[in-house]
């Protein structure tokens, strides 16, 4: 269980309200509980038996309503499936204070923004865009972890109706949580988060389906190692959350998809031609290209 943090020189500490108490949600609450950047935390979920794991394990203090949450909570932290954005928000929106900050974890934002709009009206301003760059592919509250953000890279999105003061704000919320933040627009992210993440994703499920589908799918799996492992780690994902990423960020999933096809043709003609120069030349490249992130990074 985590300690409760007391109010520091009579002030009392904002109300966090975490719609989806999972990996990043959950993680979220534990970073600012553990930072005593919040108070209480209420948790708001489809997931009964989710809810009442997240208060056993101290990352809420109880379960709430979407009514409930935008009635008490001071921030609201979205960590839905980017479909459900509207959604919620459209239910967020009548009891909504004028102070709440709203901000999201999807992994997509042009969507997200048009959603937001659509939803909030007149109150968008109240809802700043964010991505953090973390996760895993273990999900609910067990997985949640107070240290999930220590080191890594949020990316906020903010729009033109959002007043300095709430992206100021939402930057010290994540700082509170060790990570790095850092600003840019809704399509440039979309575009570079289609080549790094969301089509990694896609192409390591679609090796999986196809070895899975095989006829001796059995024997293959059977004698498959780490290689196998780490290509394929990332499809172990939530296929909900991902369904709703590769549809929102349809575009630059199609137009990236469109230049690996391009290289994955010119590998393929080195190897249909039996030319060891230009294979061995993609493969250094990629390799060099490879150890020179890792190196860069520290994600080895």
């Amino acid at each position: 269980m985590h300690e409760r943090q007391q109010p520091v020189g009579g002030e009392p500490r904002p109300v966090l309200a975490v719609i989806g108490v999972g990996l990043i949600g959950g993680s979220f609450a534990a970073a600012l509980r553990k930072a005593g950047a919040v108070g209480r935390v209420l948790g708001v979920g489809r997931n009964r038996k989710s809810l009442q794991q997240a208060v056993e394990l101290g990352l809420i203090d109880a379960e709430a309503s979407l009514e409930q949450a935008a009635r008490e909570a001071d921030i609201i932290l979205l960590a839905v499936p980017v479909g459900a954005t509207q959604a919620v928000l459209e239910a967020l929106r009548p009891s909504l204070r004028d102070h709440t900050l709203i901000t999201d974890a999807g992994s997509t934002k042009l969507g997200v923004v048009e959603a937001a709009r659509a939803a909030l009206g007149e109150r968008i301003g109240q809802f700043v865009p964010g991505h953090p760059i973390a996760g895993a592919e273990k999900t609910g509250p067990a997985a949640a972890v107070a240290d999930l953000y220590q080191g890594r890279t949020v990316v906020l999105t903010p729009i033109d109706e959002n007043p300095m003061q709430a992206r100021r704000r939402l930057t010290r919320l994540w700082e509170a949580c060790g990570a790095r933040v850092i600003v840019m627009e809704p399509e440039t992210h979309d575009l570079v988060l289609a080549s790094v993440s969301h089509v990694p994703h896609f192409l390591s499920s679609v090796f999986m389906w196809q070895v899975a589908s095989a006829e001796n799918s059995d024997l293959r799996m059977e004698l498959a190692g780490s290689g196998f492992r780490d290509f394929t780690r990332i499809a172990a994902g939530s296929p909900e959350m991902w369904r709703d990423i590769f549809l929102s960020n349809r575009p630059a999933m199609l137009s990236e998809l469109g230049e690996v096809r391009k290289a994955l043709d010119h590998a393929e003609q080195a190897l249909q031609a039996g030319d060891a120069t230009q294979l061995h030349d993609f493969l250094e490249r990629a390799a060099l290209a490879r150890r020179f992130w890792g190196s860069r990074s520290g994600l080895k």
